[in-house]
């Protein structure tokens, strides 16, 4: 994602309207990861995913909330050195689409990640990216939008996300252009696609409703298996 493209829709009318519900079901998120995860104040912890991003309330809020910032280190595609700076984080680290992360296996005792399994690429990309964060952290808490949420958030349709995602694709080219229609930029999971990965060690699904739906599955490692 290049910083040419606006991403984030800052000029879409509905944005507000997103970022309402996007903080909401975060803070919903952050406080589970808590309750299921743990944190303490000597747990090495990564952020995968984090963005340079400063205009919208719901952007990196799991850094903004996280009560041991100096054991936080924030990965991403994108330069979040200034990130780092504001909030007072341990460190920055560049990492590259689609390939190894830069860390040494378990070198995190967790690794959190927030709306980017959707954003790595087609089904492949998509279990390579979940096993890459098994091998670098111990725990892991993962979400992602769930693909059977009526509206889809990115491009603000409703409903059509639920076709074929070749036919999805089609019409938002035709309708919104290529970004949103090209699969390393979008490509939305449902339960059934997470459950026939091949990874190392099983990852369990819960989820979170916004508005009494399911609206984000959650992804933690299966202690019981």
């Amino acid at each position: 994602m290049g910083n040419a493209i606006d991403y984030f829709s800052y000029d879409n009318k509905f944005i507000s309207f997103k970022t309402y519900f996007s903080c909401k079901a975060r803070k919903k998120m952050f406080d589970l990861f808590v309750k299921l995860v743990h944190p303490t104040e000597s747990d090495e912890t990564l952020d995968l995913g984090a963005t340079p991003d400063s205009k919208l309330a719901d952007s990196n809020l799991f850094d903004k909330l996280y009560p041991h910032k100096s054991k936080l280190t924030v990965a991403s595609i994108e330069d979040c050195s200034d990130l780092v700076k504001e909030l007072s984080l341990k460190e920055f680290v560049y990492n590259e689409p689609k390939k190894a992360l830069p860390f040494a296996d378990k070198q995190f005792d967790i690794c959190f990640c927030s709306a980017v399994l959707e954003h790595v690429g087609g089904f492949e990309d998509q279990e390579f990216f979940l096993q890459e964060c098994i091998r670098v952290a111990d725990r892991i808490f993962i979400t992602t939008p769930y693909r059977y949420f009526p509206l889809e958030m990115h491009t603000f349709i409703p409903f059509l996300h639920w076709l074929p995602w070749k036919t999805f694709q089609k019409i938002v080219k035709a309708t919104k252009g290529d970004f949103w229609a090209d699969t390393d930029n979008l490509m939305l999971c449902s339960k059934s696609d997470i459950e026939r990965m091949n990874l190392s060690k099983p990852i369990k699904v819960s989820f979170v409703r916004t508005v009494g739906m399911k609206s984000n599955m959650i992804l933690t490692i299966d202690t019981n298996k």
